[in-house]
């Protein structure tokens, strides 16, 4: 069975197919697509641009179509940075520029008052507009530095208190068993599995 994430970023992508690695799923991503149109993240929430990603890549590649929407949000900043959390310096996808920002925001308040949480909504789309959502969430600190060199986006600023390291530091196993995008593909892993055996 063939899955389209819809996802141009290697690093989830990645992380995605990790994760399906035992079920009978053969994973495309969209540089596999020709010209895929571009999809518009103005929803509200996570669950909104998750859905609008999923099913318009649904119904312009005829496939089974998987799309995330994720997030940082941050209890000292309102929630922020929230749905805008791949563009919250400006550019879309600027690591390096969003997690000096994030340090900026977060520099005056004190070290009990830095909760934070990763959320993941997955989306499932059928080309007939059916969808299904699943989602996820792996709450953590921020931290005053960055610490470790795996993983992707605010993963080097997010300090999961079980295992004193950041999300950039886990292995890649234990990220994935923890993760708010591991949880959430581990509740969409049955719905795929019951429709590769079908």
């Amino acid at each position: 069975m063939k899955l389209l994430v819809a996802t141009g970023n290697q690093g989830k992508l990645k992380e995605i197919n990790r994760l399906l690695a035992d079920a009978p799923i053969e994973v495309i991503g969209l540089d596999q697509l020709i010209d895929p149109p571009e999809v518009l993240e103005d929803g509200a929430t996570f669950t909104a641009n998750a859905k609008k990603k999923a099913c318009k890549m649904a119904r312009f590649s005829g496939m089974l179509t998987l799309a995330d929407d994720s997030g940082l949000v941050v209890a000292a900043l309102g929630g922020e940075p929230g749905v805008n959390s791949a563009r919250y310096a400006g550019d879309h996808g600027d690591d390096a520029a969003n997690n000096l920002k994030l340090l900026s925001e977060m520099e005056p308040i004190a070290d009990e008052n830095r909760q934070a949480a990763f959320h993941c909504v997955m989306a499932l789309a059928w080309p007939d507009g059916r969808c299904e959502t699943c989602d996820g969430q792996v709450s953590g600190l921020i931290m005053r530095g960055e610490r470790g060199d795996g993983g992707f986006g605010y993963d080097p600023l997010f300090m999961v208190p079980e295992y004193g390291k950041t999300m950039a530091e886990l292995p890649l196993e234990i990220k994935n068993r923890i993760s708010h995008r591991g949880t959430a593909l581990r509740k969409v892993i049955p719905l795929l599995q019951e429709l590769a055996n079908k």
